[in-house]
C-alpha cells in the first residue's frame, strides 16, 4: 500500500471542513467552488484535483462517514445495544458539525436516506419475526420503524444542541431497542 502524501491529506481535510462550515451557514446550492477554496485556503484547482465538482465532494464526504459508521458497527458487534450505541453517539459527538449540518439541511436528504439504509442493514440480523414480541410482524415494517426511531432520535439530539450526553442517549435508545427487539 502506498503512502498518501500528507499535503494531500491536509488539503482534503481542509476542503471537507470548509464545506461543512459553509453548509452550516447557507444552502448547499448557493455554495460555490470558489467559496470552498477561499474558506479552505486552497486554489480552485486543488479542489478539482480531488473532486469532479461540489456534488462529488459532498457524495464522498457522506460515503466516508457511512463507511466509518459501518466499521463502528462491525467493531461493536459483540456489544450490547447500549454499548454499541455509545460507540455511534460518541462518533456523532466528535463529528457534530457534519452530522448536525447534514441532518438539518434540506439539501442533505441523500445523507438521511443513506443513514436510514445503514441502520436498517445493521439491525436486520437482530429482527426475528418467528418468535417473541415480533412474532408474525412484517420484518420490513419493524426495520423501518426502528431505523426511523434511531435516525429521528439522532436528529432530535443534534437539533437541540445535544442536551444529553452521548452516554445517556446510547443507554436510553439502546434500552428501548433491547426492550422491543426481544
Amino acid at each position: 500500500m502506498s503512502k498518501v502524501d500528507r499535503r494531500i491529506t491536509k488539503s482534503q481535510k481542509s476542503i471537507k471542513k470548509a464545506v461543512t462550515e459553509l453548509m452550516s451557514e447557507k444552502n448547499y446550492d448557493d455554495i460555490t467552488i470558489q467559496d470552498i477554496a477561499d474558506r479552505a485556503d486552497v486554489n480552485r484547482g486543488t479542489i478539482y484535483l480531488h473532486y469532479v465538482d461540489k456534488y462529488d465532494l459532498l457524495d464522498k464526504m457522506i460515503e466516508e462517514h457511512i463507511i466509518n459508521l459501518r466499521e463502528l458497527c462491525q467493531s461493536a458487534s459483540d456489544m450490547t445495544f447500549q454499548e454499541g450505541n455509545y460507540v455511534w453517539f460518541e462518533y456523532f459527538e466528535q463529528n457534530y458539525l457534519f452530522f448536525s449540518t447534514m441532518l438539518a439541511s434540506k439539501g442533505a436528504r441523500f445523507f438521511r436516506h443513506r443513514f436510514l439504509e445503514l441502520v436498517i442493514q445493521e439491525y436486520k440480523p437482530e429482527v426475528d419475526t418467528t418468535k417473541g414480541k415480533n412474532k408474525g410482524f412484517n420484518e420490513d415494517i419493524i426495520l423501518q420503524f426502528f431505523a426511523s426511531a434511531i435516525v429521528g432520535s439522532v436528529e432530535w439530539w443534534f437539533k437541540n444542541g445535544m442536551p444529553l450526553p452521548a452516554r445517556v442517549m446510547a443507554e436510553q435508545t439502546g434500552a428501548l431497542l433491547d426492550r422491543n427487539l426481544d
